[in-house]
């Protein structure tokens, strides 16, 4: 059977090693979907795939073992889930029985935030719909996820671009009874920017990173998160083969319309620089070719941003190269 290798991979079908077998992959923004949907995927897997179900890293599922032919009727198959998951948000698709018309962006991630979770700042959910909306569909390969704290338990650290919700606590003093549980936890889990002078909680505001763990710490509430929501936005994290790194903060205590603003703008700026002789190419090569300063003057096109907020003059991205004997020597025997 011939296929067209490029016009799969858009409509969200894998080539796969087995011969004449695709698998088909489904969008779920921020990881979270109602049941309903289950039955779907489950009669798809059973009916044309090989019975099983992947559930991938960015918290879409992978229905394997389809053959080529079959994408049609599957895609008509899975239009409830494009319409629950993206026509709903506002996400734009044209035809929904024809299936998800792009690939390049991946699934935007994100943790189960503070409809469940007591750390997280903020409902992820909400916000990774939000992002969708304004990046889908879309063939540039950009990832992005959003965590509610910097525990960061959805690994934005990793990602093209990774949004962390952050507090900036307020102090009641009082209702402080001088118990100093917020700042022997901040000593001893997070970066110690709380200390006790003359019966007073003092922060040091360059240490605290918005965590909001001496909340949930206080017994009797005088310290609660702020009303304002803001966000550190960290940037051009990796794994692959050239140049795996950990992601660096590039905007510090931003708010909501400014993280989508420049993940926004980032898809223009990918469109000048991309080097189009590739097949795809991962937006932090071309920050890394561009320059950093390049990327930021993109990004921050018509973004207003906040008194309050910080940007990066410099990062330095690190990370390491794969240099086998470099820093090895063999072992003798």
């Amino acid at each position: 059977m011939s296929i067209d290798v490029k016009k799969v991979k858009k409509n969200a079908f894998r080539i796969t090693k087995q011969r004449g077998k695709t698998a088909l992959r489904i969008r779920v923004p921020g990881g979270h979907l109602e049941v309903k949907y289950f039955d779907i995927i489950k009669e798809i897997a059973e009916k044309y795939g090989d019975g099983t179900v992947h559930i991938t890293i960015r918290q879409g599922f992978e229905v394997p073992g389809i053959d080529f032919d079959k994408m049609p009727e599957i895609n008509r198959m899975i239009k409830p889930i494009i319409e629950g998951l993206e026509l709903d948000i506002g996400v734009n698709i044209d035809d929904p029985e024809a299936g998800y018309p792009a690939a390049g962006t991946r699934n935007v991630s994100g943790c189960i935030g503070n409809k469940v979770c007591p750390f997280a700042n903020y409902n992820t959910t909400d916000l990774t719909r939000k992002i969708e909306k304004e990046i889908f569909p879309n063939d540039y390969h950009v990832k992005i996820a959003v965590t509610g704290c910097p525990n960061d338990c959805i690994k934005a650290h990793m990602q093209d671009f990774g949004v962390i919700g952050i507090t900036e606590p307020q102090y009641d003093e009082g209702r402080c009874i001088s118990c100093q549980a917020c700042v022997k936890n901040c000593r001893k889990r997070v970066t110690g920017a709380l200390k006790f002078e003359n019966y007073t909680v003092v922060k040091d505001e360059d240490r605290c990173i918005g965590c909001g763990e001496c909340v949930l710490k206080c017994p009797t509430g005088a310290m609660t998160r702020s009303k304002e929501k803001y966000y550190r936005l960290v940037i051009m994290g990796r794994t692959g083969k050239k140049n795996p790194r950990i992601a660096r903060t590039f905007l510090n205590w931003v708010d909501e319309e400014t993280v989508i603003k420049v993940i926004k703008n980032c898809y223009d700026y990918i469109d000048e620089y991309i080097d189009k002789s590739l097949g795809k190419e991962h937006v932090g090569y071309i920050v890394d070719r561009t320059g950093y300063n390049v990327f930021k003057e993109a990004v921050l096109k018509d973004v207003k941003l906040r008194t309050k907020a910080k940007i990066a003059d410099y990062i330095d991205f690190g990370g390491y190269m794969y240099e086998r004997n470099r820093f090895f020597s063999e072992v003798s025997r």
